[in-house]
C-alpha cells in the first residue's frame, strides 16, 4: 500500500468515526426520540459502511455525493421544529420515554423515522465507499490496521471535544474537513461548510455537555416563573427559589405564597423526616434544589451527586440560593450508581432527588444513563449508606403510569426488605418512597399526618435488577413501535444487501458469510463489553469513550499479531474464545464490585477484553485469506446490523443471555470456518503437482 493510500484510508476511516459520533449526538437533540434511539444510529451506520465497502471498488465516484446528502439532511435537522418532526413520538406505549411514546398516527410516525434512518443509511454507505476501493487494491491486514487506527484517532478526538462541552459545529467539522480534503471537489467543500452552517444555526442559545444539549428560560408555571432547564429539548428540571425571603415576600400574592410552600415541602420533606439532620447524601442533585432544602433544613453536611457537571455549574451559578457555594455542600460529579460502590460513608438521609436520563448512555446498547441506579442490587448499594437511625426516600415523577410506580415499589422492597411509604407530591405528579431504619416508617408518616398511599398489588411486577435493567418496560404490553421499528432496519438492509452485491449475493464469492456471522457475534460481545464496565465503573461518557477506544486497540493489538507472526491455531484460539465467553458468562460483574477497586480495576477490564481479543485473532486470519477484503469487510459491518438488532432480546432474556447468542453465533463461524478448510483442502488435493 502507498503512503498516499494509506494517508486516505486513515482519513477516511477517522472521518466516518467522527460523523457517526457527531450524528449520534446532533440527531438526539434535533429530533428528541433518537435521544432514546442512538443505537438505531449506530446500526445505520453499521449498515451503510457496510453498504459502501462492498459496492466501493466498482462505483467509487459516489464518494463525491457524501457531503452533498449530509447537507440534505443536516438542513432537515437544523430545521425539524419548524418541519414539526422535533417531537416525533414511537407508536405504543410498550417503552416510557417522557412523553415521546404514543404516537396517535402510527405510519406517519414511523415514516419520519424510517426516512431519517434511511438517509444515514445513505450517507455512510456513500462515505463507505472511499474505504471499499482503497481496500480492493491493498493487503488485507495492511488495510484493516490502518482502519483500525483511524477509528480509534475518531473515537479518541471526539471524546476529547465532548469532554469540553464544544458544540456541534465543532464536531461535524472534524468529520466533514477530511471527507472534503478527500473528495477535493468545490461541491464537497460547498456542502461541508453548509454542514458546518446548519450545526451552527441549530444551536440557538443552547449549551452543550457530554451527555445532553442545553437550553434554559423563564418558566411560566405555577410557582412563579422559574428557570427551566430542558435537556435535549426535553423539559428536565426548575431552578426553583423557596428561600425564606421569597416564601414570605409580601408582594407575592397569597395563592402563589401557599403554592411556593406546598412545592418547597415536596424538596424538603425526606430531610425533615429524617430520625437526625447530621450528613445527607443527595443523588441527581441537579442544580441544587435538593441541597438547597437539606440546608434550610439545618444539616451540617450535604455530598451532591450528578453525572453531568455542566448542569452542576448551572446551579451553581444560576440558583437563587446558591446552595452550592454553601462550606456545608459537597458536590461530586460521578454516576450515582459508582458512587454508591465506591465509597463507604453513612449519612442520615439518602435522597435520590428526580433523577430521571433522558439519553441512554452509549449507542451500543439501548440502556438509559439511569438504568443501573434503579435496580434490586443499585438499591441494595445505596441502602448500605444509610446509618441506624436513618431514612432512605426516592423521588420520581410518574406522570400516569402506574405501572412505573409498581416496579419502583418492588424495587425498593426486594433491596431493602421492608414495605416503603407512599407518598404523592406535586412535583410532576411524583411520589416518594420512603424505608427507614431503626424507625417505623409507616409510624413516622402518621405522626406528622402524611397521608399515605396503598402498597400496589405487584406480585407479577418484574423489578428491575442488574442483568434485566429495563425499568422503562412496561409488563405485558408488546413494544410494536420498536419492533416495527427493528422490521424497516431489516428490510433496508436485506435490500441494501442485494443491492450491494448482487441478487445472487449468497451463491456468489463476494459476500462472506463467515464474517458476516462473526460481525454479529461481535457486535454482541462489544455491547456486553459496554454494559458491564459501564456497571463497574459508571454510566459515564469517559468509560463509554474507554470502552470503544479499548475494543479498537485490543482488535488493532491482535490484526498486528497476525500480520507479524502469522495464522494461529484457530483450533486453539476458538476454544480460548469459548472458555473466555463462558468465563464472562458466569462471572457477572456484580461479583467483581464486591472486590476493591483495585482488584475490580485489573479483572474488569480483563475479563472484558479476552474474548474481543480472541475475535480479534480469528477475524484478522480470515480476513487475511480473503479474496476480496472490501466485500469481506463489508458483509462483516453488515452482521454488525443483525447483532445490533438482536441486542434488543436483552428485554426479554436479560443481559447475560447476550453473551449465549455471540456463543452460539461463534459456533456456526467455527463450522463454517472448518467447511472452508476442507473445501481448500479438496481443490488443494485437486490439481496435479508437476
Amino acid at each position: 500500500m502507498t503512503a498516499s493510500a494509506r494517508r486516505e484510508l486513515f482519513l477516511a476511516t477517522f472521518s466516518i468515526l467522527a460523523l457517526e459520533l457527531a450524528l449520534i449526538r446532533w440527531m438526539g437533540q434535533q429530533v428528541t426520540l433518537f435521544a432514546y434511539l442512538g443505537n438505531v444510529i449506530l446500526i445505520g451506520a453499521f449498515l451503510g459502511m457496510g453498504l459502501g465497502v462492498a459496492i466501493g471498488r466498482r462505483r467509487p465516484g459516489l464518494f463525491h455525493l457524501t457531503l452533498p446528502l449530509l447537507f440534505l439532511l443536516s438542513g432537515v435537522l437544523a430545521f425539524s421544529q419548524k418541519l414539526h418532526i422535533l417531537r416525533t413520538r414511537l407508536p405504543g406505549n410498550a417503552i416510557a420515554m417522557w412523553g415521546l411514546e404514543g404516537a396517535k398516527n402510527f405510519f406517519g410516525s414511523m415514516a419520519v423515522i424510517v426516512a431519517l434512518f434511511a438517509a444515514v443509511v445513505s450517507v455512510f454507505a456513500l462515505a463507505g465507499t472511499r474505504v471499499g476501493e482503497i481496500f480492493a487494491t491493498s493487503e488485507a491486514l495492511d488495510a484493516y490496521g490502518i482502519d483500525l487506527a483511524g477509528s480509534f484517532t475518531g473515537v479518541v478526538a471526539m471524546a476529547i471535544v465532548s469532554a469540553t462541552g464544544t458544540p456541534p459545529p465543532v464536531w461535524f467539522a472534524m468529520g466533514v474537513i477530511p471527507v472534503a480534503w478527500l473528495s477535493r471537489k468545490w461541491t464537497s467543500w460547498v456542502a461541508a461548510a453548509g454542514v458546518i452552517l446548519f450545526a451552527f444555526v441549530s444551536i440557538r442559545g443552547a449549551t452543550f455537555s457530554p451527555y445532553y444539549r442545553i437550553d434554559l428560560d423563564r418558566a411560566n408555571d405555577i410557582t412563579g416563573s422559574p428557570i427551566r432547564l430542558s435537556v435535549n429539548r426535553d423539559f428536565h428540571q426548575y431552578i426553583h427559589d423557596f428561600s425564606r425571603k421569597r416564601l414570605l415576600d409580601p408582594s407575592l400574592p397569597p395563592d402563589l405564597r401557599a403554592r411556593l410552600r406546598v412545592a418547597e415541602i415536596a424538596y424538603r420533606l425526606p430531610f425533615f423526616l429524617a430520625p437526625r439532620h447530621g450528613d445527607a447524601l443527595v443523588v441527581g442533585a441537579g442544580t441544587g434544589n435538593d441541597a438547597a432544602a437539606g440546608l434550610r433544613q439545618g444539616y451540617r453536611r450535604i455530598v451532591s451527586v450528578d453525572i453531568d457537571r455542566r448542569i452542576l455549574d448551572i446551579g451553581k451559578a444560576m440558583h437563587p440560593e446558591r446552595p452550592y457555594d454553601d462550606p456545608r455542600a459537597v458536590s461530586v460529579v460521578n454516576d450515582a450508581r459508582a458512587w454508591f460502590e465506591r465509597h463507604d460513608d453513612q449519612f442520615d438521609a439518602v435522597v435520590f432527588g428526580l433523577l430521571d436520563s433522558h439519553a441512554i448512555f452509549s449507542a451500543m446498547s439501548s440502556l438509559r444513563l439511569d438504568n443501573y441506579v434503579y435496580t434490586v442490587e443499585a438499591i441494595r448499594s445505596a441502602w448500605n449508606h444509610v446509618r441506624t437511625p436513618g431514612l432512605m426516600s426516592i423521588s420520581f415523577s410518574i406522570g400516569e403510569r402506574e405501572w412505573l410506580s409498581d416496579r419502583l415499589y418492588t424495587i425498593v422492597k426486594d433491596a431493602t426488605g421492608l414495605e416503603p411509604v407512599i407518598i404523592a407530591h406535586p412535583i410532576q405528579n411524583g411520589r416518594f418512597f420512603i424505608v427507614t431504619k431503626g424507625i417505623d416508617a409507616h409510624a413516622l408518616a402518621a405522626h406528622y399526618g402524611l397521608a399515605t398511599l396503598p402498597p400496589p398489588d405487584a406480585k407479577d411486577v418484574r423489578p428491575a435488577t442488574d442483568d434485566w435493567p429495563f425499568l422503562y418496560l412496561k409488563p405485558g404490553e408488546v413494544p410494536i413501535g420498536y419492533l416495527a421499528m427493528l422490521g424497516a432496519i431489516l428490510v433496508i438492509a436485506i435490500a441494501g444487501t442485494r443491492l450491494a452485491f448482487g441478487a445472487a449475493m449468497f451463491r456468489r464469492h463476494s459476500f462472506d458469510p463467515l464474517l458476516f456471522v462473526m460481525g454479529a457475534a461481535f457486535l454482541l460481545i462489544e455491547t456486553r463489553s459496554v454494559t458491564d464496565l459501564s456497571l463497574l465503573f459508571g454510566s459515564t461518557w469517559i468509560v463509554n469513550a474507554a470502552v470503544f477506544a479499548g475494543v479498537l486497540a485490543v482488535v488493532f493489538v491482535a490484526n498486528a499479531y497476525v500480520r507479524r507472526r502469522g495464522v494461529p491455531d484457530m483450533t486453539i484460539v476458538f476454544a480460548l474464545l469459548f472458555a473466555a465467553l463462558l468465563l464472562n458468562y458466569f462471572v457477572r460483574p456484580d461479583r467483581l464490585l464486591a472486590l476493591p477497586v483495585v482488584e475490580r480495576s485489573i479483572l474488569g477490564p480483563l475479563l472484558a477484553a479476552l474474548p474481543v481479543g480472541f475475535a480479534g485473532l480469528i477475524f484478522s486470519s480470515v480476513f487475511a485469506r480473503s479474496p476480496e477484503p472490501s466485500a469481506s469487510l463489508g458483509s462483516n459491518l453488515l452482521g454488525a446490523v443483525v447483532g445490533g438488532c438482536l441486542e434488543f432480546l436483552s428485554t426479554w432474556t436479560g443481559l447475560r443471555a447476550l453473551t449465549l447468542v455471540a456463543l452460539a453465533f461463534y459456533l456456526v463461524a467455527m463450522l463454517l470456518y472448518r467447511r472452508i478448510g476442507q473445501r481448500e483442502e479438496a481443490l488443494a488435493a485437486a490439481v496435479p503437482v508437476s
